[in-house]
């Protein structure tokens, strides 16, 4: 047949079919290569393109981390997806500036320094030690591949050097630091009255206009959250490990295989007597102790007591009060030199001179516990729960691969999976965004759940490893769906009645604080004008006053210098409504403490920091305005 149409497509025929090819692909086809036509570009930096793909990748990867980090307390309703997609894309474009600066400047990150990175990143880790299959899989999670990833990780390890090398050349001159020292130790006289919100609650409720224009300017405030009910199949190490038999057969042969490791070898029960020989003796000292301790032993061999002798001749403070007695010691614990001469010893024998850093002992072993091995019975439960791991560990991936395949094969079922892997299918209450309880509280759970493969869709999520660290993973499917909905008025209009008289009780509280202020600051008495109110008086106060709440003390602090004896009079709201009127009858200045020519205050270190971190600010906006930038209005759904 093939050699049929190799006859046929010959002549004037096969050549015409040739150019009908040739236009659409010289037309179309080619643009691929040229760049015309191709796919989406977000922006352009100085000529340099940010494609769309590329962005909405980012964009992800960003909603990815915001779960992580913010676990149950994620909802996407509090991320504009439009919001979050200009900041990643302003990264982006500060990341190519910063990018083409670091390259003029020749800065770079060796391959070493990319490979410590990733070894020591804990979400890379398992058990304490990077783990690749870790790694590759969160990478895979993110839409990265490894080499995409690294190259990413340098460019940002090379403006961590720019960033590190513009905040280096700021410091802070003498004066600055002097201007600092008065500020930051600053301390304020003041007095404050509150105006309690609760005097000015009253009775009467609002009308039912206000309530139901605050009904409809408020639908947020009264909105049931989306939510769902889940079937889901958990897959679960540890509990595999528990219906795992392992008979005892298999476990003496585990114990006879590897009898090393319930070995207790030979230990000695040791005295000693020390002379210190001091660390800059010469010859001719150290030849002196090593006499004594010869002068002590011959006493000894003749017949002394070894305890005796030491409680008045040993120089070891943590032994000799004991009689020289330094409890059973294993191989390994003591200095080498003691350690050979202990274990070389046989009871009841003095050893000669040895000689340590710490100086000369004399050694004595007054028990020998032979090496023995732990008999089989003490460790049987212990080898049954390391081979019970150890099978459902290998288990649990064997079963976890079967269950990702099914389940991609069935994606409208559980049923499939459950009835191969003899898993049970459970079903959840109604959950929303924040989480349920126990496996489907995980933030990975609760996202998989809201996407919009599982919910719309109506597909069985992907297998899902809720923790890093343990082995267990999960599958589910949405079995129903409520919308987020408004509550109706009926139902919220206590509560809006409630919160209306709130707000007309703050506001009264603050005008009157604001009417009394007013009238303070036109010279009228503060007891007069405060009548029965008793204002509090912490006095001298400094900026980290806990005794002050924070409102009050922010207001002090920001209120002009009292002039000749009088007062500066100010107002705040502390956080349960109350109205405060704040008076400040005097400033006290900080101590300017004398620079110290030999060290750096740490004050000045912290402020160089500060204006190296602005002076980084600034550049990368001047930056940004000397560049091209043209953003284009492309939008893209990603799923937060």
């Amino acid at each position: 047949m093939l050699q049929t149409i190799r006859d046929r497509a010959q002549g004037w025929i096969a050549w015409a079919i040739v150019a009908l090819i040739s236009i659409p692909f010289a037309l179309w086809g080619i643009q691929s290569y040229l760049g015309v036509g191709g796919e989406p570009i977000a922006a352009k930096v100085n000529g340099v393109e940010i494609p769309a793909r590329d962005l909405d990748r980012r964009v992800q990867q960003a909603g990815i981390e915001l779960r992580e980090r913010l676990g149950a307390a994620y909802d996407p309703a509090l991320f504009e997806a439009a919001q979050l997609r200009s900041e990643v894309l302003d990264d982006m474009i500060r990341e190519i500036l910063l990018l083409d600066v670091t390259r003029r400047l020749g800065l770079r990150v060796s391959d070493q320094e990319i490979q410590i990175q990733i070894l020591s990143e804990p979400a890379f880790q398992r058990d304490g030690r990077f783990d690749r299959e870790s790694y590759e899989r969160l990478l895979q999670l993110q839409g990265l591949t490894p080499v995409m990833f690294e190259a990413q990780l340098r460019q940002q390890m090379t403006g961590t050097q720019l960033i590190r090398a513009v905040a280096a050349s700021e410091f802070a001159t003498r004066e600055e630091l002097a201007q600092y020292q008065r500020l930051a130790e600053q301390k304020r006289e003041l007095a404050y009255a509150r105006f309690p919100v609760a005097d000015f609650k009253t009775d009467a409720p609002p009308d039912e206009a206000a309530i139901t224009a605050y009904y409809e300017a408020n639908p947020a405030r009264f909105q049931t959250p989306e939510q769902v009910k889940l079937a889901y199949l958990v897959l679960d190490a540890s509990a595999l490990a528990s219906k795992a038999e392992i008979p005892d057969e298999e476990l003496r042969q585990s114990y006879d295989a590897d009898q090393t490791r319930f070995s207790q070898p030979e230990r000695r029960q040791v005295r000693h007597l020390l002379l210190t020989v001091p660390e800059d003796a010469d010859d001719a000292a150290a030849n002196q102790v090593l006499a004594d301790i010869t002068a002590i032993r011959e006493r000894l061999v003749a017949g002394e007591s070894f305890e005796e002798l030491a409680k008045t001749q040993s120089k070891d403070p943590g032994s000799a009060a004991k009689g020289g007695d330094l409890g059973i010691i294993d191989k390994g614990v003591m200095v080498p030199a003691f350690e050979q001469a202990a274990f070389a010893l046989p009871v009841g024998e003095i050893s000669e001179p040895v000689r340590t850093r710490f100086g000369y002992h004399l050694i004595e072993v007054t028990e020998i516990v032979p090496a023995q091995i732990k008999p089989f019975d003490e460790v049987r439960e212990q080898l049954r729960a390391e081979l019970a791991k150890q099978r459902s560990d290998a288990q649990f991936y064997e079963l976890a691969e079967r269950l990702s395949t099914i389940i991609y094969e069935s994606p409208d079922s559980l049923e499939p999976a459950a009835q191969a892997l003899g898993l049970t299918i459970q079903q959840s209450d109604w959950i929303s965004r924040e989480g349920g309880e126990g496996i489907l509280s995980q933030p990975k759970v609760t996202a998989a759940a809201f996407s919009d493969e599982v919910m719309t869709q109506g597909s069985n999520s992907d297998l899902i490893e809720p923790e890093r660290d343990q082995l267990q993973a999960v599958v589910l499917r949405v079995i129903d769906h409520r919308a987020a909905s408004v509550r109706p008025l009926a139902e919220v209009r206590d509560e809006i009645q409630a919160e209306l008289s709130e707000q007309s009780a703050r506001t009264a509280a603050v005008a009157a604080a604001e009417s009394a202020a007013a009238k303070l600051r036109d010279g009228a008495d503060w007891s007069v004008v405060l009548e029965s109110i008793k204002p509090e008086e912490p006095g001298l106060v400094d900026r980290y006053a806990a005794t002050v709440p924070a409102p009050v003390r922010d207001t002090a602090f920001r209120l002009p210098s009292p002039v000749d004896g009088g007062a500066s009079i100010g107002t705040a709201v502390l956080e349960n409504g109350d109205a405060v009127v704040v008076r400040l009858t005097k400033v006290q200045d900080g101590e300017i403490k004398p620079a110290d020519s030999g060290q750096i205050a740490p004050e000045a270190s912290m402020l160089s920091q500060l204006m190296g971190r602005q002076l980084y600010t600034e550049m990368l906006r001047d930056m940004e305005g000397r560049a091209k930038i043209e953003r284009q209005s492309i939008r893209a759904e990603v799923d937060l």
